[in-house]
């Protein structure tokens, strides 16, 4: 009798399992996606968990040195050539009336100026030099 019910059980199940996968019902698909939002969602949460686990390391210093020559140059005679030719740009610009040119001349003489601070402001520069000062 057991061995009936169990053969029956299968039948049935498997036959819901082929008409699902054939003509699902809009409430098979949502439930589908559902499981596969949740699948998705703890097997990403895992993959975050286990990031902290495995710490890499890797040496930096090249692209530290790469980066503190591109911003020495911009501060120093390159930026304020830069900072003078977008001035002169501008002025000119503004005063044939392209006041949209202009203000993106500006931007670009401001943004040479201040650029290694925004730099050290928005991104870990422990491995930088800093720039050296005329002391005493």
């Amino acid at each position: 009798m057991k061995r009936e019910q169990l053969k029956k059980a299968y039948t049935n199940v498997c036959q819901k399992v082929g008409t699902m996968l054939v003509a699902p019902s809009a409430r098979q698909v949502q439930l589908m996606l559902f499981g596969l939002g949740a699948v998705l969602l703890v097997s990403g949460l895992t993959v975050e968990a286990s990031a902290y686990s495995n710490v890499a390391t890797y040496n930096d210093d090249r692209v530290a040195e790469a980066a503190d020559v591109i911003l020495t140059y911009i501060n120093g005679s390159f930026g304020a050539l830069v900072m003078i030719a977008c001035g002169v740009a501008a002025i000119l610009s503004s005063a044939f009336g392209q006041y949209r040119a202009a203000m993106g001349l500006m931007v670009v003489a401001v943004g040479s100026f201040i650029l290694r601070s925004l730099v050290n402001t928005w991104f870990d520069t422990s491995s930088m030099k800093e720039p050296a000062t005329g002391g005493n």
